[in-house]
């Protein structure tokens, strides 16, 4: 795993945004597969300022997000739809329709996550898959487990992952409990992974995914396996590791 060790939130945020930069302006018809949350908020933010300067061109880009509650619709603001459509869509040329995040409105999960995995093979290979890091190693909605899902499930929350998410809520039960996610095999199979951490409250989960076992309790540590994962993060996320 390539490491980029930034001063802060900012740096790091810029430093993803010209490795996504990159990567569109070399490849203009590119797949990207995108997070939410607000560690990749700042990245979006330069991404966005990128198009307005005529620096990059996404109107080439398909994108799939990791992705989405099971229960919420694209007009609910706590969905990762509008949060696409909010931070990132309305704000550069990509085409909407083709731009993709799993149908949270889809009672069956099955038939959910089927349509996805449909749409997945259809797109092709991702080119570049951002990610964030949960407080305990998730990415994407892969919680801790006994194995490392394949492609897209529904995934019962993790208590921790609630409570880390209530403060975009009225309050803790108004987070759904579940979740439709790309599995562990979609994001490895992606060309380049791109992962973002930020803050010192993710430095016990990042030094255990950098230097401890590669484990399904760890899902993240996974991504030492890849061949071409880069992470960017800043000082404080970095703290308890000797990079």
């Amino acid at each position: 795993m390539k490491v980029y060790k930034a001063k802060d939130y900012d740096a790091m945020s810029r430093k993803a945004a010209n490795i996504i930069a990159a990567q569109v302006i070399l490849k203009p018809n590119s797949v990207l597969g995108l997070a939410t949350g607000s560690s990749p908020i700042g990245t979006y933010e330069y991404l966005a300022a990128k198009y307005q300067n005529g620096d990059v061109d996404f109107s080439g880009v398909t994108s799939v997000n990791l992705d989405e509650y099971k229960g919420l619709d694209a007009s609910n603001d706590q969905s990762y739809r509008y949060f696409m459509n909010q931070n990132l869509f309305s704000k550069v040329n990509i085409p909407l329709e083709n731009t993709y995040v799993p149908d949270g409105t889809e009672p069956d999960s099955d038939k959910a996550c089927a349509a996805y995995n449909e749409i997945l093979r259809k797109v092709g290979t991702v080119d570049l898959q951002l990610l964030g890091l949960g407080h305990n190693g998730h990415i994407g909605f892969n919680e801790p487990g006994d194995f490392f899902p394949d492609e897209t499930h529904c995934v019962d929350l993790a208590e921790k992952t609630i409570q880390a998410n209530k403060r975009f809520f009225a309050s803790a039960e108004d987070v759904p409990r579940q979740a439709y996610t790309m599995g562990i095999g979609t994001i490895m199979r992606a060309r380049t992974v791109l992962v973002v951490v930020s803050g010192a409250d993710k430095a016990p989960i990042l030094k255990q995914v950098l230097e401890g076992p590669i484990t399904p309790q760890v899902p993240a540590s996974i991504l030492r396996l890849h061949p071409n994962a880069i992470l960017v993060a800043d000082e404080a996320a970095l703290s308890e590791t000797d990079i």
